[in-house]
């Protein structure tokens, strides 16, 4: 007799993380490859946070606080709400999977647009559910109108990426807030906004602000992007106390690491820090917008740290090889539910203009 294994495993996706730097070099016909594939902020953490996590490195023999009561306080000073309204993670994607657990049971719905970030299609499957897909607009928008219209007595969970990733288009905070008052409030929105502060639209405190009026919002942030924590995986959740429970009691204990809390608890802190790498990523926005349309490309409206570039009638799995060959690691579009395109993360202005070199030989 064989180990059987739960069914559910056949409609769980394979994830492809983006190529390594390692992978990269050994398939570049050069040794000093680049890898703009992961939406990786091309910066080094803040020289106080390294500081940090070697002032706390002697105590790994300990466990973490379990509750990362320090981390969730400074959270909540600078989103100007309470501890208990910030839930902890390992990354942005455990609180997806876990809420996915927490809220849905066979025969409910999670609804969401695609292409988008490749973790929800994993929450169905985990949790008994069935996914809903609504389509982008043809500019790679979310089409808010026609989620809403999907939205059934069955739909425990909607989530909106935004700024969105892969494609990096942005809807404004007032769109989100007419959207959510078509919501019935027994379903939970789940507002993915690792990229919000890359966007130039809106202050990221309106979206917070919206907390108050429903309950049954939940905003995602991460600490990897913009504060450049990546390799230490430390998400949250802005929501409501009975959220964060839920999603607590799904969960391992101990989810977030010691090193990780430390470095988060200093990162935060630098908020000047913080606007100097928002500047640089809208400098190299606006430098690969016109390198692209010198070169006749077209691309997304970017309002996060990629772009999402569109390769016409161009061959994908060419213009990949190509680049590739030139040591430039980029994301296929195929793997992310848009073929035919690249996502491209702003690297610095050297590997910008690098990427934009090897692009002029690939395509």
């Amino acid at each position: 007799m064989t180990v059987t294994f739960a069914d559910k495993l056949a409609r769980i996706p394979n994830y492809e993380p983006g190529t390594s730097l390692d992978d990269a070099k050994q398939r570049a016909e050069t040794e000093d490859a680049i890898k703009l594939a992961s939406n990786e902020s091309p910066l080094g953490p803040h020289p106080a946070v390294i500081e940090a996590i070697a002032a706390a490195a002697p105590d790994i023999n300990r466990y973490p606080d379990p509750e990362a009561r320090l981390l969730r306080t400074r959270i909540a000073e600078r989103c100007e709400t309470e501890p208990g309204r910030v839930a902890i993670s390992n990354g942005s994607c455990e609180i997806l999977l876990a809420a996915a657990l927490a809220l849905c049971e066979a025969g409910d719905e999670i609804l969401y647009a695609w292409p988008s970030f490749s973790i929800y299609p994993y929450m169905a499957p985990l949790s008994g559910a069935r996914e809903i897909r609504v389509p982008l607009t043809e500019t790679w928008e979310h089409d808010l109108d026609a989620m809403a219209e999907q939205i059934t007595a069955a739909t425990q969970i909607v989530v909106v990426c935004n700024p969105n990733n892969p494609t990096g288009t942005y809807l404004p905070a007032e769109q989100i807030a007419a959207f959510l008052e078509r919501v019935p409030k027994r379903t939970t929105v789940i507002l993915d906004e690792a990229y919000i502060e890359f966007q130039a639209v809106d202050d990221p405190a309106m979206t917070v602000d919206l907390l108050a009026h429903h309950p049954n919002l939940v905003l995602l942030r991460t600490f990897s992007k913009i504060y450049g924590l990546a390799g230490l995986r430390v998400g949250y959740a802005l929501c409501s106390p009975q959220f964060r429970a839920a999603v607590d009691a799904v969960r391992q204990p101990f989810s977030v690491n010691l090193l990780a809390q430390v470095a988060a608890c200093e990162a935060i802190l630098h908020q000047d820090d913080v606007e100097s790498r928002i500047e640089r990523n809208l400098t190299e926005r606006l430098f690969l917008d016109e390198g692209l349309a010198e070169l006749g490309i077209e691309h997304a409206a970017s309002h996060a740290n990629f772009v999402w570039i569109d390769l016409g009638d161009r061959d994908e799995d060419d213009v990949v090889a190509g680049l590739t060959k030139a040591g430039v690691a980029v994301r296929p579009g195929a793997a992310l539910g848009g073929p035919g395109n690249l996502r491209v993360t702003y690297g610095t202005r050297q590997e910008n203009e690098r990427f934009l070199t090897a692009l002029a030989g690939a395509i």
